[in-house]
């Protein structure tokens, strides 16, 4: 088991949902995470294979470092089920999830996760508009946006005036980050500095996104992510971030 002071402010190099069971119970006032959405496990988005137009470029061809995005359904299904409940666990009784997934075309029809969420107190959705995109399916429109579930418990509150903002939330994608899946900057910090969150946790860190915004905001965080590929991306990014004066190194890593 780890102690909140160990661990905050620092990456873990780990598995998510064995990482966050060494947490204690109510050690987290938010959590906001982006998981990997089983991209090459869909049919309507040619990355399948690698062959269809402009995709045969993308850097999710390969899949993601130390992990191929391309599990069995309901295999997915299950693993995003067990890190909420894992994260359900983690907040605070005013803690809250902001959990960013896609919704997606299997054989024809939505995905429109409700097999993930289903059951977990889901409060509000934002639509997170990414200004573009790119669409080689005939069959629909093309997608422009993400959805934000607030899953929250019953105390969790917004800050003064944060309850102004919309619904819909416009931010263009991140473009400068050798990371074939990032989160911008300026999302994240939307969302932390809506709440009282002092210890922020992404169970998916990717680049270090949600680290990057807590360390602008002086909140402190913490954050695991199975590739030490993108641990160390995550711990170069951080390095030129002003730090609160009570927070630990964020250069240590937990292997």
């Amino acid at each position: 088991m780890y102690t909140i002071d160990e661990i905050k402010n620092t990456f873990i190099c780990g598995d998510a949902v064995q990482e966050m069971k060494k947490f204690p119970n109510g050690s987290i006032d938010l959590i906001v995470t982006s998981p990997p959405y089983n991209l090459k496990n869909s049919t309507g988005n040619g990355l399948k294979n690698g062959k269809c137009g402009k995709w045969s470029n993308a850097a999710l061809i390969n899949g993601y470092s130390n992990y191929d995005d391309n599990m069995p359904y309901d295999e997915y299904i299950q693993w995003q089920r067990d890190c909420l409940n894992e994260m359900m666990r983690l907040i605070h009784d005013d803690g809250a999830i902001f959990y960013n997934h896609k919704w997606r075309v299997q054989k024809g029809l939505i995905q429109d996760r409700h097999e993930i969420i289903e059951g977990f107190p889901v409060r509000q959705i934002i639509i997170w508009k990414r200004k573009g995109g790119i669409n080689f399916n005939p069959g629909y429109f093309l997608p422009t946006y993400e959805v934000i579930y607030i899953i929250a418990k019953l105390g969790f509150k917004l800050v003064p005036r944060a309850n102004a903002h919309g619904d819909v939330w416009e931010f263009p994608q991140e473009m400068k980050n050798n990371h074939p899946a990032p989160f911008p900057v300026a999302l994240v910090e939307r969302i932390i500095s809506s709440t009282y969150a002092e210890l922020i946790l992404d169970p998916f860190m990717g680049s270090g996104t949600t680290a990057v915004a807590a360390k602008n905001l002086k909140r402190n965080f913490i954050g695991i992510e199975i590739s030490p590929e993108y641990c160390e991306m995550s711990k170069e990014r951080l390095s030129g971030c002003q730090v609160s004066q009570n927070s630990q190194s964020q250069q240590l890593f937990l292997l």
